[in-house]
């Protein structure tokens, strides 16, 4: 078994949306009805840390950034680009938002509310199961770039604030 660590990219990849939904007609056609659409402005809150999730959300158009507090201090968690799904920990867990997500661009946002995926999970179990591994992806990349994070920083502490080339 392969560590976290030792993944390649490619293993922990993001799952392309119709990939990740991939489901029959009749569920599909349950997720498309009940799809929202919303546009969003620079600097705009989309949602924030601790708030009730309504849904799953997957971003049409622009780029927003991620941001929690974490012991009383506030962390930057990354961008999410059009194409990428948001908040499947909060959707397919306590249904609590994990960070607050913030718009630096103008775009648009799908959302999945959360009673059309618990019905989409009746009709078509194995959604679930896509869902959660796509989360377990997700974590999986986030463990190896706080990883490569840290080890960057040591290697710069080692090199008396040198960057290594190798």
């Amino acid at each position: 078994m392969q560590s976290a660590i030792g993944l390649g990219r490619d293993q922990a990849a993001a799952r392309p949306l119709a990939e990740l939904l991939a489901c029959p007609p009749t569920t599909a056609n349950l997720l498309n009805a009940s799809a929202e659409y919303a546009e969003f402005a620079v600097g705009e809150t989309i949602f924030r840390q601790g708030a009730n999730c309504r849904g799953l959300y997957v971003v049409v158009a622009g780029q927003l950034q991620r941001k929690a507090d974490r012991l009383q201090t506030r962390v930057v968690l990354g961008s999410i680009h059009a194409g990428e799904v948001v908040e499947l920990a909060a959707a397919l867990g306590d249904r609590v938002h994990t960070y607050t997500l913030t718009a630096q661009s103008s775009g648009s946002l799908m959302m999945l509310p959360l009673d059309a995926l618990e019905r989409a999970f009746h009709t078509h179990p194995p959604l679930r199961m896509q869902l959660l591994e796509e989360l377990a992806r997700e974590v999986s990349r986030a463990y190896v770039t706080c990883c490569a994070t840290r080890t960057a920083g040591l290697r710069r502490r080692a090199t008396g604030g040198a960057t290594a080339r190798f």
